[in-house]
């Protein structure tokens, strides 16, 4: 085999995963887009999607800037060197990170250090399997952060929020991968996708979960009742009223899939992988003898190019929106003035802020005066250009819930006025707001693409020792489009839909399979 053609190819099925959203995912986001009600903070965000699905494909830059933990599955005929394979796969995941198509996002679990080129003890994730076809399949999945912490795993019989209880037979199945839509809310990047794996112990159980969400969003399940129950959860998912990011709406779950295998009988696990609506994985049959691509998986109907999406996207300001241009430092007046459900276009500067900066604030001075200004938690794609000067290629939010433990108390210590992340906060973090006069702006999750072009520069960096996804970067941003979700009055939409959706949740209580 050719290996520096195998490496290209690897190359490219890294590249392509990363930055082109395959067909039947497209097509997904294109029914949810004509499914939902013009005008809404949903129907705002899915304008929002499209537009960054274009804009991705266009500059071949990378979806959503949270490579996640890239996992190949891999298929061999007998005798091909699998070992070969592995370092060839390691070699194109540092290339494609050098090249800013992947974040670096691993990270030592002891010490917390970045390795800078997405390869460590365990990373990337390679699993081989021997088969009797004569050629290679390759599978990629990037599946980020925001949407993994939203995984769950049920053990029956077990009691559900909503739902009641949950026996050992197909409808406590139905009514844990349910709860598993709703427990999601806007968090993982709704409107999303779940592969399910029923069965096994809890790790075949997950691992058989993820292997559901390489199936193709068009095919039927060969179980009869298990392709029964997969348009049942999409069709009751999108009744709770979740909506795209958690505001409400039409479209809540784009696409469900579930496997089976076998258990012991001291053992019963619903394993539910979930994932954002930007669904990236990809395949590709490749020759043993060259390394070439024979063949590229998920590519058969129409592909969706979202040109004239983006295009609406970018007029989609509606005279009877409320918006409200911010630039920072921002008064406290400025601030209780905004309500929820209100759209910001923010302008000037902004600092982003991920855990391990909340951390270090909790202890530490800031590099920089925060008073009156904006953190947003994201961990950006960054490159040097021609002239080594720092350019942002993803700036898409993260989700926010992880610092709840210090948001409040932070804003509080530094006077800061303004987060943007995504999912929402806790209710500490809401009655920080209220007492200090704090907002939280819920930004589009996976938008990579469409917030990097709101960010004309990279003005300063802080505490690179963290790596590039947790050092504090100094952007200069105009027209940053969000949505106030908690205000300082009190409320918060992220609360309001929760509380609305697990009312509605509950009438599927009753028993149906």
């Amino acid at each position: 085999m050719n290996l520096e053609t195998l490496e290209q190819s690897v190359y490219d099925l890294i590249t392509e995963t990363s930055t082109n959203l395959p067909k039947d995912v497209r097509r997904a986001v294109k029914r949810a887009k004509e499914a939902e009600n013009a005008g809404t903070r949903a129907a705002m965000s899915l304008d929002t999607i499209a537009n960054n699905i274009f804009m991705a494909d266009d500059n071949v830059s990378p979806i959503c800037q949270d490579t996640g933990l890239p996992t190949f599955k891999v298929k061999t005929p007998v005798g091909v060197n699998q070992i070969e394979i592995k370092k060839i796969i390691k070699d194109a995941i540092a290339r494609t990170t050098g090249d800013a198509k992947l974040r670096p996002n691993a990270v030592d679990s002891l010490t917390g250090k970045n390795s800078g080129d997405n390869l460590g003890e365990g990373l990337p994730v390679v699993k081989f399997e021997q088969w009797e076809k004569d050629y290679i399949e390759m599978k990629l999945i990037l599946k980020g952060g925001g949407c993994e912490n939203k995984n769950i795993q049920y053990s029956l019989p077990c009691e559900l929020e909503g739902l009641g209880r949950a026996g050992r037979d197909l409808d406590g199945i139905r009514k844990c991968i349910l709860h598993s839509v709703y427990q999601a809310q806007g968090q993982g990047c709704s409107a999303g996708f779940i592969g399910v794996g029923i069965g096994g112990d809890r790790a075949s159980g997950y691992d058989l979960a993820k292997e559901q969400l390489f199936r193709s969003l068009d095919d039927t399940n060969a179980n009869e009742d298990l392709a029964k129950l997969e348009d049942y959860i999409v069709e009751k998912a999108n009744t709770l009223g979740i909506g795209t990011m958690g505001f409400g709406g039409e479209a809540t779950l784009l696409g469900c899939k579930i496997g089976v295998m076998h258990r012991i009988p001291a053992s019963f696990y619903v394993s539910v992988a979930y994932n954002c609506w930007a669904f990236r994985r990809m395949a590709i049959d490749i020759s043993p003898e060259t390394g070439e691509i024979l063949n590229w998986h998920y590519q058969e109907g129409e592909k969706i190019d979202f040109a004239e999406a983006a295009a609406a996207a970018k007029s989609n300001d509606k005279p009877d929106n409320k918006m409200v241009e911010l630039v920072a430092p921002i008064t406290e007046e400025k601030i209780r003035s905004l309500q929820v459900g209100d759209v910001v276009k923010i302008s000037g500067r902004m600092y982003t802020g991920r855990d391990a900066i909340h951390h270090h604030l909790m202890s530490h001075d800031a590099p920089v005066d925060l008073n009156g200004q904006i953190i947003y938690h994201c961990g950006p794609v960054m490159a040097k250009d021609e002239n080594e000067n720092w350019t942002v290629k993803a700036a898409g939010p993260t989700t926010s819930i992880r610092e709840e433990p210090y948001q409040g108390d932070i804003m509080k210590k530094f006077g800061i006025r303004a987060v943007i992340g995504k999912g929402g906060m806790g209710p500490k973090t809401l009655k920080a707001l209220e007492e200090h006069g704090g907002v939280y702006l819920n930004a589009i999750g996976g938008a990579a693409q469409y917030y990097a072009d709101c960010i004309k520069s990279v003005d300063g960096v802080d505490l690179m020792e963290f790596g590039i996804p947790e050092a504090m970067w100094h952007l200069g941003v105009e027209d940053f489009t969000a949505v106030v979700t908690m205000d300082s009055h009190g409320n918060s939409l992220h609360a309001d839909v929760q509380k609305s959706s697990v009312e509605k949740l509950a009438q599927y209580a009753e028993k149906v399979f």
